[in-house]
């Protein structure tokens, strides 16, 4: 059982917390100044290891899917800038990467913290054009299906107009139950 406060957290049919990053290329990323466009966050443990290289490489493949839906992708671990450079050199990554050091990012969206609250967590959660989080999905081992579900909804989404009008969409968990 999760000891933190997700007070704030982003959660199905309520609006993301905002933030403003710097990613890995020194671009700003302002979360509120997305608005217009479908937005997938994804939070993962650490670069360069095996399970989270498996889900960035997946967003990666999904990369031109997403884009051509008009998404944007935003990674986001403990790891430093120096290291996102790094990572995204070495794995071809196109997307945004933003160092959440300090943990406030994760505790501000209420990342359930992994095996058995030792590890950072790992949670998608894919925004309507309008910032509203419509999917939730956290599964510790099956890194590769956070970039499936996020481009399923993102497909499903269609206009700014449509997607107001549409109630939330799910928040999944690892065994595949929904859970509210």
């Amino acid at each position: 059982m999760s000891t933190q406060d997700t007070s704030g957290a982003a959660r199905v049919g309520a609006a993301a917390p905002d933030f403003s990053r710097v990613d890995h290329a020194g671009r700003e990323v302002r979360l509120s100044g997305l608005r217009g466009r479908p937005v997938v966050v994804f939070f993962y443990p650490k670069d360069h290891t095996p399970v989270c290289t498996a889900q960035a490489c997946a967003f990666r493949d999904a990369f031109a899917d997403l884009s051509a839906a008009g998404a944007v992708v935003i990674g986001v671990s403990s790891d430093s800038d120096e290291s996102h450079r790094g990572f995204a050199a070495k794995r071809a990554l196109p997307y945004h990467l933003v160092s959440d050091a300090d943990g406030s990012l994760a505790k501000l969206w209420g990342v359930e913290r992994g095996l058995l609250g030792l590890a950072p967590g790992r949670a998608t959660y894919v925004l309507d054009q309008g910032g509203v989080v419509r999917e939730v999905f956290r599964s510790w081992w099956r890194a590769g299906a956070h970039a499936a579900r996020a481009l399923e909804v993102v497909r499903g989404m269609g206009t700014a107009a449509e997607v107001t009008s549409k109630p939330a969409v799910n928040d999944w968990r690892s065994n595949g139950k929904r859970s509210t």
